[in-house]
């Protein structure tokens, strides 16, 4: 078994079409399908499924997949090992990263490894958390920074950032601004606006609902801090959200401590349980993100409540 079959299976397992994995890996689709064919008399078993719309892979294809990643992941951690005892930092770096977690100056941590180590292509990709861990655990992801509610899936480790509480943000004229700190039971029959399901701090709340016995409705879901803010200060529904979320917006929304113990939101970097050690891309990136004062960072202050 050649490498070169599992890079051209992994192109077309994850295009689910031969013409653009074709395309992609800037091959004849012709010698592509050779290649494959091959791989399955080698194998003695169909990786794929295959239709005139689409290709599906296979039980026995599904089986690969996995292994194809890993052992094409451990091709490149060798390589770029090698390429840093001669002193040189090469190959792809593939970040995640949710949106808006306001804890790492990801531009300017990424310009710095730039500079040091232009060699070394970056990818980056905007996700929920729960995705971007299982495409750190699935090797498709360098490292990723996340908020979890969860512990990671096995060959997954986080380092923690920092860690906030929840807070209640409403429209300054709702009921709630009459408390000096809110109760889960004023929460209850309350119109939310949450992030969706995959982001951290809708799966912290969607937790902290669940063990209060609570049940909510959450009428407008988005994708950005902005959005939801917005959506607040315009009187369409009450969020809870981490504390660095809450005071991103001043005008037309009050925050609100939890009264008791709030959920905590935490901000972690996810790797490889095995991947720093063997990915020197990595680690110099962690270390640039240490030196920049980034690990741990503090959060804001607490303002005092307002008046009313």
């Amino acid at each position: 078994m050649e490498l070169r079959h599992l890079e051209y299976f992994l192109a077309v397992a994850e295009e689910a079409h031969f013409t653009r994995a074709a395309e992609r890996l800037h091959l004849a689709q012709s010698g592509l399908s050779a290649s494959i064919r091959a791989l399955e008399r080698e194998l003695g078993a169909p990786l794929f499924i295959r239709s005139t719309r689409r290709v599906e892979l296979t039980e026995a294809g599904r089986a690969l997949l996995a292994e194809a990643r890993r052992t094409l992941a451990s091709v490149a951690a060798a390589r770029n090992a090698v390429a840093a005892v001669q002193g040189l930092l090469r190959g792809t770096l593939c970040i995640g990263a949710e949106q808006c977690l306001g804890v790492v100056d990801l531009p300017a941590v990424l310009s710095r490894f730039r500079s040091s180590h232009p060699g070394v292509e970056i990818r980056l990709r905007q996700a929920g958390s729960a995705h971007l861990v299982e495409e750190v655990r699935a090797a498709r992801l360098d490292l990723a920074f996340v908020a979890t509610a969860t512990d990671p899936p096995p060959g997954v480790t986080l380092t923690s950032l920092t860690t906030e509480p929840m807070m209640v943000v409403c429209h300054p004229d709702h009921r709630l601004t009459a408390c000096d700190a809110v109760d889960w039971s004023q929460l209850e029959g309350e119109s939310f606006v949450d992030f969706h399901a995959d982001w951290g701090s809708r799966q912290v709340t969607d937790r902290a609902f669940e063990a209060a016995g609570l049940r909510r409705r959450v009428a407008l879901e988005v994708n950005d801090v902005h959005s939801l803010l917005d959506f607040v200060g315009a009187d369409l529904g009450v969020a809870l959200v981490p504390r660095r979320i809450a005071y991103k917006k001043k005008e037309n929304v009050r925050v609100l401590p939890l009264r008791d113990t709030p959920p905590s939101w935490r901000v972690s970097v996810a790797v490889p349980t095995d991947g720093p050690t063997n990915n020197p891309a990595s680690r110099a990136l962690l270390d640039i993100l240490g030196e920049s004062l980034c690990l741990p960072t503090a959060a804001p202050p607490l303002p005092e409540p307002a008046t009313t």
